[in-house]
């Protein structure tokens, strides 16, 4: 989750304990089997020396697993206690499987000792840095905010600065993502794209294309706390047009994630969506924004579906030739996620890094946010699309420590 920003992201975490209350349900909004952030894999363990009020509570799915991407959804279960946000919904709506991650809780976890490994990796003359990645790299996020609360208790020194001035470059932009809360850091990924002259729509694309309800509502509150600014005014200032009304729509955040089908209703939004682009002269870019925004992602695949049948190719197609520039990018992001979100994120790795040069900011931020939901299957996807594997391309595009702290999290073995 960038320096620039780092002195305001010093938000002194919190035992994620949510779980404890509500061991069978998250909060609402209701989540999709789409929703990201909430994925189930078998236990891990928990150990008997570290009481789970102290930062890792298991997570416990129907089906009796341990959620390990489920320490992410705690960062934003545990914010929305906190600002007093509801945090009840039906018990039918438990944690469900998405992906597999790269980056699973660290069994037998110890914060003291990873506090007191961190500071000697960093005190007196030069760095091990091999240390830093073996901790920093190998832990949940939750757990890193556990460490970070041990390591001022100890030391009276906060973690992030002692990274900063320990390390550098791409490493250190990395550490410091690891670092930071994943709501913050999703927070600051925003701001960054809005600050200044000149908008990185891809960035705004990217998150709030692929964030549930809950999520999104999240980041607006923290991104209120920490910026003073609301985020859809943000949003509203820095973008126009067609764009910019499919952005306010995902802000809202008020899709339909009940995961009911229904195929009349499909087969109608299918013709919806024709009559409005390529039956007519132009393009009724509001239905467009009305379906694709407000329709849960199982309906979407129906509509899609029943699109293709009609026409005898994709909506896709169809969204290329309607539209152009920022609102088609968005509308893409949507259906690619809708389709395969591994998929989508595969493509936003491999732009990060073909051609000349190497957009680093892009590949750290798609590796902290996904390497503990779906960075296997992201992998998979990469390799399928592209021919060559993830780890080759981060190995010709990186060097040094920030290719090894990259192999860690995309769960690949160090190399030359």
């Amino acid at each position: 989750m960038n320096d620039k920003e780092s002195s305001r992201f010093q938000v002194l975490p919190v035992p994620c304990n949510i779980y404890k209350m509500y061991p069978f349900h998250i909060p609402y909004p209701q989540p999709n089997k789409n929703q990201a952030h909430f994925i189930s894999s078998p236990s891990t363990g928990h150990p008997s020396s570290y009481a789970p009020n102290h930062g890792y509570t298991p997570v416990m799915t129907a089906g009796g697993y341990e959620s390990p991407a489920g320490n992410m959804a705690h960062c934003f279960n545990e914010l929305a206690q906190r600002q007093g946000q509801s945090t009840s919904m039906p018990r039918q709506n438990s944690l469900r499987k998405e992906g597999t991650p790269t980056v699973l809780p660290a069994q037998n976890f110890d914060p003291v000792k990873d506090a007191h490994d961190l500071r000697k990796a960093m005190k007196g003359f030069g760095t091990d840095e091999d240390t830093l990645i073996n901790i920093i790299c190998r832990r949940s996020n939750e757990q890193r905010q556990e460490i970070q609360r041990q390591y001022k208790t100890h030391f009276g020194k906060d973690l992030i600065e002692d990274v900063k001035s320990e390390t550098s470059g791409n490493f250190q932009r990395l550490l410091v993502g690891l670092l930071r809360p994943i709501v913050d850091f999703y927070c600051a990924e925003l701001n960054d794209a809005m600050a200044g002259i000149g908008t990185d729509e891809d960035v705004l694309i990217e998150i709030l294309c692929t964030l549930s309800n809950y999520e999104i509502h999240t980041i607006k509150n923290q991104y209120l706390r920490l910026y003073g600014a609301h985020l859809e005014s943000e949003l509203k200032s820095e973008t126009s047009g067609n764009f910019k009304r499919l952005l306010v729509s995902l802000c809202t955040a008020a899709r339909d994630e009940s995961g009911r089908t229904d195929p009349v209703a499909a087969q109608n939004d299918a013709r919806e969506l024709l009559k409005a682009g390529e039956l007519r002269v132009g393009t009724d870019e509001s239905m467009f924004n009305m379906i694709l925004c407000q329709r849960n992602y199982q309906q979407l695949k129906l509509i899609f579906h029943e699109y293709e049948r009609m026409t005898g190719h994709s909506l896709e197609k169809a969204i290329k030739k309607e539209f152009s520039g920022d609102i088609m990018e968005g509308l893409i992001a949507i259906y690619r996620c809708v389709t395969n979100k591994a998929e989508y994120f595969a493509s936003r790795l491999y732009k990060s890094m073909a051609g000349i040069g190497t957009n680093d900011k892009q590949l750290i931020r798609v590796v902290i946010t996904r390497c503990e939901i779906d960075m296997a299957d992201i992998k998979a996807a990469f390799e399928r699309s592209y021919g060559k594997s993830l780890k080759s391309w981060i190995k010709g595009d990186t060097s040094g420590h920030y290719k090894h702290a990259l192999y860690a999290l995309v769960g690949e073995q160090r190399s030359s």
